[in-house]
């Protein structure tokens, strides 16, 4: 019985959160790739919204070029070839290992899953044909469309599929996706633990079918299970011994794939080359070469502006949204991100333990001022992990509003007192913080000298240091840092978000556990109707809020920057630019 995902599995999300540096460069959220009331994006003009008494931005929808004629000669004489802006990856071209979104960007010109995400953020087939679910839900059948080809000539079968799902049940798997809690293919912790060989639930029924059976109903099984992304085993299976999957990091910047581009070469901080796949079954793409320039906060408007790009996720504020119309040849999309900017607590450190102290972090940090000065309207500041755009969604919370005095309260309650010197104190602990800062960051620019001035009047002192993201992601994952400032992008179901907040969640990595966040969490897991989850997730949401894993910041506008002769992006809160690489074409 064929399930459409706007009913009965309305809005299933995708493998994973999505980690990002998120200056408002990127599709941020931070970290894994992610609710379901986004109309279509509105065309033309886009949608005014009054941001005070000088005047009013449009802060959503597509601002058309108004002179595409002078776009620069650069851009113009390339006729076959786009270039896109990004900050740079670390090079992680894998569908089941890639991690920040700037790595997925890549992964998602080369490989294809079962499942797509449409523009509102339900789902479609991809390489499926058809799927059918069983009346106990715990049964998911895939047909495969015909014809579907790796980019080597390799034909797409359901052994691919196979093989790609078991991936994610090896021991070794160390990457962003936790399908054992996701799925709960049966078989496969057996797997996952050396006591099988093979995971039961996995069963090919011929070359075109396969068929997934679960232990249980599951409201992230169907997308989990048609989200991974499919790679050829002829290629990455020739080497796979179970439990030992290190041999995959050789292949990270030689991917194969059945997705529209092949890549022709990866330089790192430099730039990723791309070829359009003449076997992609959707069509050739009518561009024959991609590149992914690695540009930075501080260079890539300006290389748009010369012609050396031709898109760019651009920082959106009230002045860089200006720049980018002033150009005339650049169409401006802009839409809510589907995710949000935080300041996350190093929950293994001491002084981070005690929930009063993360609330007077919280409390005494003027997060307005902050967002207000990085995005000049295009933001608001939220009090949950979550996107404004989500049926999950609730405001039925504590705001955090700038509070010094309530600051103090809370440090004093919790043991933390003034010393001589001002600077607080416990057990003859001084109170100080190292924040660990990703540059160049417009985000992290405004933060510091922020969080400085307010926590030295709370007593505390507050020092930074300046590093690249992927260095600091690297700190992160080490445990060696006290706070640093994030983002999430996040999926279309906020059940992805137990990967980050569940004791021991995939994504985890600051030391976060609460016993009832894991119990709502495993409750609402175990739901599909979308109404009967909107209680559970209210409820979770207030306790995150009220226990603060994070200092949760903001949630602003995606801007794009595009040259108007690339046309045939249709970018959404839920689809981002990848989608579209094979409709795209040069005018």
């Amino acid at each position: 019985m064929k399930k459409k995902f706007s009913t009965i599995m309305c809005l299933l999300l995708s493998l994973t959160l999505v980690l990002s540096a998120c200056g408002g460069g990127s599709n941020a959220g931070s970290g894994d790739k992610p609710n379901d009331q986004a109309a279509e994006q509105p065309k033309g003009e886009g949608s005014d919204k009054d941001q005070g008494a000088d005047s009013e931005i449009i802060s959503e929808g597509v601002i058309k070029a108004s002179d595409p004629g002078k776009s620069p000669e650069a851009a113009k004489n390339r006729k076959d070839t786009i270039i896109v802006g990004m900050l740079a990856p670390s090079g992680i071209i894998n569908p089941i290992f890639a991690e920040n979104v700037y790595d997925n960007y890549m992964t998602s010109a080369v490989f294809n899953s079962l499942l797509k995400i449409n523009q509102d953020g339900t789902y479609s087939e991809d390489l499926a044909e058809s799927y059918e679910v069983s009346e106990d839900k715990l049964t998911y059948t895939f047909k495969l469309k015909d014809g579907v080809k790796f980019s080597d000539g390799t034909p797409l079968t359901a052994e691919d599929v196979a093989f790609s799902i078991t991936l994610l049940h090896d021991k070794s798997y160390d990457g962003p996706s936790d399908v054992i809690a996701h799925a709960r293919i049966k078989g496969g912790q057996e797997y996952k633990d050396g006591k099988a060989t093979s995971i039961e639930g996995i069963k090919v029924i011929d070359p075109k079918t396969i068929e997934i059976t679960t232990t249980e109903i599951s409201a992230l099984a169907f997308s989990t299970i048609g989200g991974v992304g499919v790679m050829p085993k002829a290629y990455y299976g020739k080497d796979y011994k179970q439990g030992s999957l290190g041999y995959m990091r050789d292949l990270f910047t030689s991917p194969l794939g059945s997705g529209p581009y092949k890549l022709v070469k990866f330089v790192a901080g430099q730039e990723a080359v791309f070829a359009a796949n003449e076997l992609y079954f959707e069509g050739k793409p009518k561009i024959e070469n991609m590149i992914y320039k690695f540009t930075t906060e501080e260079t890539n408007v300006q290389l748009l502006q010369t012609g050396e790009t031709d898109m760019d996720n651009i920082s959106v504020n009230k002045d860089q949204v200006e720049q980018l119309k002033e150009m005339g040849f650049l169409d401006v999309t802009l839409f809510p991100t589907n995710g949000y900017g935080y300041i996350t607590f190093n929950h293994n450190r001491d002084e981070f333990k005690d929930k009063r102290v993360r609330q007077a972090l919280a409390y005494g940090l003027n997060r307005q001022e902050i967002v207000d000065a990085i995005y000049q309207g295009y933001a608001e500041v939220i009090d949950v992990p979550q996107s404004k755009v989500s049926w999950s969604y609730t405001d039925e919370v504590t705001h955090y509003n700038f509070d010094l005095d309530k600051a103090k309260q809370l440090l004093d309650e919790a043991g933390w007192k003034v010393g001589a010197d001002g600077l607080r104190e416990k057990d003859g602990k001084k109170f100080k913080i190292n924040f660990t800062a990703t540059t160049p960051n417009p985000v992290n620019d405004a933060i510091i000298p922020v969080a400085q001035a307010n926590y030295k009047e709370l007593g505390i002192e507050f020092n930074a240091e300046m590093m690249d993201f992927n260095a600091v992601v690297e700190k992160r994952k080490k445990g060696d840092f006290d706070m640093l400032f994030m983002a999430w992008q996040l999926t279309p179901d906020p059940q992805s978000g137990e990967n980050v907040f569940k004791t021991g969640g995939s994504q985890n990595d600051v030391g976060y556990s609460n016993p009832k966040v894991d119990e709502l969490f495993t409750k609402a897991g175990k739901e599909i109707d979308v109404e009967k989850r909107k209680p559970i997730f209210k409820e979770l949401y207030q306790e995150l809020n009220e226990d603060l894993p994070y200092i949760f910041m903001y949630q602003r506008r995606d801007m794009f920057g595009t040259n108007a002769r690339i046309q045939g992006f249709d970018m959404s809160p839920y689809r981002n630019f990848t989608y579209d690489l094979a409709k795209i074409q040069i005018q």
